[in-house]
């Protein structure tokens, strides 16, 4: 396949939005959180991955892999990075504004959509226990390159498409002498495929609600 890295632009979105869901479908993580399947709403969903993909552009390194050999070019992946922060850089007027103006619209959307299945209680389990393990892990005052979000549609999945969109951000850390950290919620096969980019495993975290963990195959923490 013939895959070209480009910057996300809006006529990509529908296409990143389409990789995110059919990658993210059996995810455990997606699955805990939305516990209630019957209740999911995959309209609700769009939007919110739309109002998040907006806020990604302004904010974060947001890449998308295309099919160069599809007129107009498929987008067969997406990746989102959050730039390293230093830990005592004071948020810009303009990220403080950003940040309100994303929460207006998910609200907005809520008042529409309602929650879509969203079990919030365990959304912000999740939340709690991911920023506990940022806290404890990201040792470095100047921040790190965070993988916010990285997929690629399952049909064409082990053609090394996940790399290429890697390594449009690794490869910048690298230059720039900064390190690189990621989440899965997946350890098989996700933790072999990190481990062969560069990262190595940090941490093991539980997200449990009432003894309901994400899944057997707990969210690592990996970094490079």
């Amino acid at each position: 396949m013939d895959v070209e890295i480009s910057q996300l632009t809006e006529d990509d979105i529908p296409g990143a939005i389409e990789t995110i869901q059919e990658a993210f479908a059996d995810d455990p993580y997606n699955r805990w959180i939305f516990d209630d399947q019957a209740k999911f709403s995959a309209a609700r969903n769009r939007v919110s991955l739309g109002i998040r993909c907006r806020w990604g552009m302004r904010n974060g390194l947001f890449h998308v892999a295309k099919d160069r050999s599809v007129a107009g070019g498929r987008v067969v992946g997406t990746a989102m990075w959050l730039p390293p922060r230093a830990t005592n850089a004071k948020t810009t007027w303009a990220a403080w504004a950003d940040s309100w103006l994303l929460w207006f619209r998910q609200i907005g959307m809520n008042v529409v959509y309602g929650r879509g299945g969203l079990n919030v209680r365990r959304y912000w389990i999740w939340k709690q226990t991911q920023a506990a393990a940022q806290r404890e892990l990201w040792t470095d005052p100047r921040g790190y390159y965070f993988c916010n979000i990285i997929t690629v549609l399952p049909s064409v999945q082990g053609q090394g498409i996940g790399a290429k969109l890697c390594r449009a951000v690794t490869d910048e850390a690298d230059r720039r002498g900064y390190r690189c950290y990621l989440e899965s919620s997946r350890a098989v096969p996700n933790i072999a495929i990190y481990d062969r980019m560069g990262f190595r495993l940090l941490k093991e975290m539980e997200c449990r609600d009432d003894g309901d963990d994400i899944d057997d195959e707990n969210s690592v923490c990996k970094v490079s």
